[in-house]
């Protein structure tokens, strides 16, 4: 195949990984997730993992990025890209095709459109924990983490200490020096409006009725503070407000459907400006799976005759 990796995309509540599921069995294939929040342990009903859909005709279809990191701990675009990376290596050493699904642009963006990852990656926790720390003990831990950096950096100024033990920490977790740009075919999932709308009220009064409350009061157990759960996103930030008595049900229930409902408009505004930057994805207005085979088939024949 002349591309190295397919990508199912497009709005939430659009059916996106029950057809990446059923490609991947297809083409002999596994997942990658492109989801900021399902990388995440014990958060299964508010990010909408619903495992059955990667089962077609009994078969599992392995999947990777899902169930990674503890909710207490930090996650962000660099490390996803360097999980993405080592994901899709392990996958062609298998001699399997990776197929990348996922709405969270960003995260499909610097796949796509190979973001170079080098700058600082700030870590809200890890900034909060040196924030803490006198300006004589940041200074052991810069010197440690890189002896040079004396020479270029004010001792004395406790921000750009802090900043630099945080570039110098990023520099340690940077990926391979490979560049790995990718070649993927991007499918598209588009549904008219009105059915996206009624997808997202439904599936919300299914995910409460499955116990979405319960599990953000677990979170709360488990330690992840009210903060964390608002970075979490809207179900378990609206949640969250009706736990602690801010929102009654009902407008819990009636600000997070709307909330949900602008987020997809979102979703749609961000792949539309891929589009503008040079990225091309292939829509389809319904996820008609034969239609989307024989498209991919075509391409498939057509590249390899041109090659």
């Amino acid at each position: 195949m002349s591309f190295d990796l397919f990508t199912i995309l497009g709005p939430t509540a659009t059916g996106k990984t029950r057809l990446a599921a059923y490609l991947a069995d297809y083409f002999n294939g596994e997942i990658i997730s492109a989801d900021s929040r399902q990388v995440y342990k014990f958060m299964d009903i508010g990010t909408g993992k619903d495992l059955a859909d990667y089962i077609i005709d009994g078969k599992s279809i392995p999947f990777h990025l899902i169930n990674i990191v503890d909710p207490r701990d930090e996650y962000n675009l660099f490390r996803f890209k360097k999980d993405f990376i080592n994901a899709y290596y392990r996958i062609k050493e298998k001699k399997k095709f990776p197929v990348l699904v996922g709405g969270t642009g960003l995260f499909l963006s610097s796949i796509l459109q190979n973001y170079n990852l080098k700058e600082l990656v700030q870590s809200r926790e890890r900034l909060i924990e040196l924030d803490k720390l006198p300006v004589a003990k940041l200074q052991k831990i810069l010197i440690r983490l890189n002896q040079a950096q004396h020479n270029t950096t004010d001792l004395k100024n406790k921000d750009r200490i802090v900043k630099a033990i945080l570039l110098a920490e990023s520099n340690d977790q940077k990926t391979d020096e490979r560049k790995d740009l990718f070649t993927s075919l991007n499918i598209g999932i588009r549904l008219e409006r009105s059915e996206i709308t009624n997808r997202i009220t439904e599936r919300l009064k299914k995910r409460i009725d499955e116990g979405m409350i319960e599990e953000v009061k677990n979170l709360l157990n488990m330690g992840v503070s009210n903060e964390k759960l608002s970075f979490f996103g809207l179900e378990y930030k609206y949640i969250n407000l009706y736990i602690i008595g801010e929102l009654n049900y009902n407008d819990m229930f009636q600000k997070l459907n709307s909330a949900i409902h602008r987020f997809a408009k979102r979703q749609m505004t961000w792949f539309r400006k891929m589009e503008r930057e040079g990225v091309i994805i292939n829509w389809f207005d319904v996820t008609d799976y034969e239609i989307i085979i024989n498209f991919i088939e075509k391409r498939l024949e057509n590249d390899t005759n041109s090659a």
